[in-house]
């Protein structure tokens, strides 16, 4: 499980452009998406870097959370 901060995120549209870019990588991902601490859990096999990596071409840069 990967818990990243994406503190650029704030709405539904936020929340489909994280989800779509996770997938990009991870098809098979399990996406969850908190709006209100502006966090993200993914369960996938792909590595943290590929997923971090995918949010920020999309325009959502991230790191790991605390």
């Amino acid at each position: 499980m990967t818990r990243l901060s994406v503190p650029s995120m704030s709405c539904g549209h936020c929340k489909g452009a994280v989800e779509r870019a996770v997938a990009s990588v991870d098809p098979d991902a399990r996406t969850t998406v908190d709006l209100k601490t502006r966090t993200v859990e993914i369960d996938s096999a792909a590595s943290q870097s590929a997923l971090i990596a995918a949010l920020a071409t999309e325009g959502y840069p991230a790191a790991p959370a605390a």
